[in-house]
């Protein structure tokens, strides 16, 4: 919820205002709070429906509580455009967030949607590779860099995101500058960001002698120049599938898989929670939620995290 000093709605705004002014004046709201423009596309998206939605010239202060939910019901059941879950509920909490700003900046004395029932959904857990899985694609990459013509590159690109969990994009815009690989001993990846709405994810991430070692390799046969891997991310997908194939794994070796499995087994590992979110890049409330699947994965390959982690999570 936006607390009221955050709050700045436009003074010629009123009861009387038609719909959307409105939604063009909250456009501009978060744009100036610095919401990321995808979250911004798709809640004025969800709002520019509503508009559809309701009779021309409806004004703010026409809506009610029955408007809204007649037209959650018509995203769901009638407006013939299948509605996912997961998108039913994020335009419920466009609806929600849109008329909290206007009643909390003074535009309308009662909030229509306050008693809009929010739709929960229970995102599926991340599908993970266990440790077995995780050393048949090492030593399959393994292979790869020291068959007759070695490729160290899908071992370098592998070892690199199961170490250090990054994203796609993340590995993709890693430069040479970036790496601090003199001493094998202290070497670590500075993940970075150009946009500063994003510096709060920068972090920089350990890295093995092991991978330093294979990193060496894979320059000499590759020899980048500005970019670590100088390739589209869609290539360095195909890097993984071609691991996949290597290893004859059932499951699709992938950044997110990756990604997942780098968290999961620190935390069976006992690595702190707080060091893992910091590896993560998450705020503190994105990882109450990551930290909660993890446990779950971990339970569910039969590992006993005990008490101590349980109650390192209600710190979090």
């Amino acid at each position: 919820m936006y607390a009221p000093d955050e709050i700045s709605t436009p003074a010629h705004l009123t009861e009387r205002t038609h719909l959307k002014p409105a939604i063009n004046a909250w456009k501009i709201y978060l744009d100036d709070q610095g919401k990321s423009p995808y979250t911004i596309k798709a809640f004025i998206a969800d709002l520019n429906l509503l508009d559809t939605f309701l009779p021309p010239e409806t004004t703010l202060g026409e809506i009610n509580l029955k408007d809204l939910q007649d037209f959650t019901n018509w995203l769901e059941n009638e407006r013939g455009i299948p509605c996912s879950p997961k998108s039913l509920s994020r335009r419920i909490t466009s609806v929600k967030s849109f008329f909290r700003w206007l009643q909390n900046g003074g535009v309308l004395l009662t909030d229509p949607a306050d008693k809009l029932v929010q739709r929960s959904v229970t995102s599926p857990l991340p599908e993970v590779m266990s440790y077995a899985e995780v050393e048949r694609a090492l030593s399959a990459a393994q292979a790869l860099r020291e068959a007759d013509q070695p490729d160290a590159r899908p071992y370098t690109l592998l070892k690199l995101v199961l170490e250090t969990a990054i994203k796609k994009g993340e590995c993709t815009r890693i430069g040479l500058s970036h790496l601090s690989v003199e001493d094998p001993a202290n070497a670590y990846v500075f993940v970075r960001y150009t946009n500063p709405r994003y510096r709060y994810k920068e972090r920089k991430i350990p890295l093995s002698p092991e991978w330093v070692e294979a990193l060496n390799e894979y320059a000499g046969q590759y020899e980048p120049e500005e970019h670590l891997f100088p390739w589209t991310a869609r290539r360095l997908e195909y890097i993984l599938e071609d691991i996949t194939e290597a290893a004859g794994a059932e499951k699709r070796i992938s950044f997110d898989m990756c990604r997942w499995t780098s968290a999961l087994l620190d935390l069976v590992d006992g690595v702190e929670p707080n060091k893992i979110r910091q590896k993560l890049g998450v705020s503190k409330i994105q990882f109450r939620e990551v930290h909660r699947k993890l446990r779950k994965l971990a339970l569910q390959q039969g590992f006993d995290l005990g008490q101590e982690d349980q109650e390192e999570e209600d710190e979090i």
